[in-house]
């Protein structure tokens, strides 16, 4: 697959891109997903999905990904600019949790901070995709959509 940054910018009232996130958006805390929201995205898009990674988690699946999957969120309207904190709307596919919709970084006591990677993307079209898909399988099924993408990364250390 190929993915290049645009101009698109996804940002958050919630901690700022680099910065640390409260706990409130954690497995320590009351494990909503953060509130987000987008500008400059491309003219043409008709849909946006979101993904939130930690490609810090010391984890390799059988497959060849590797860190943790956190949120998969697509079927986002174009008219859509942001979600709302802990939003419950659109698509949920599943996380390495092995559920459906986000839940929080939770990363091993001790293992210093890890780096939370909040993907925007968006696409040329709408698909029809079936709620539950993993990372994998929706990048797999929207790479040749993929008109613009950018992050957002945030940080999160358990004492």
């Amino acid at each position: 697959m190929g993915f290049a940054l645009s101009k698109m910018q996804l940002t958050s009232p919630a901690f700022a891109a680099g910065g640390a996130m409260p706990a409130k958006y954690t497995g320590e805390g009351e494990d909503v997903s953060p509130p987000l929201a987008w500008s400059d995205a491309p003219q043409e898009a008709q849909s946006f999905a979101v993904i939130c990674h930690d490609p810090d988690a010391p984890l390799v699946a059988s497959n060849g990904t590797y860190g943790f999957v956190h949120w998969v969120l697509y079927d986002i309207p174009a008219s859509v600019t942001g979600l709302p904190e802990g939003v419950a709307d659109h698509t949920a596919g599943n996380n390495d949790f092995g559920k459906p919709g986000y839940n929080g970084p939770m990363p091993p006591n001790g293992h210093g901070p890890h780096h939370y990677y909040f993907w925007l993307l968006a696409l040329k079209e709408r698909p029809q995709l079936a709620a539950g898909l993993s990372m994998g399988e929706l990048l797999q099924k929207i790479e040749p959509l993929v008109i613009g993408m950018n992050r957002l990364v945030g940080r999160y250390e358990r004492a």
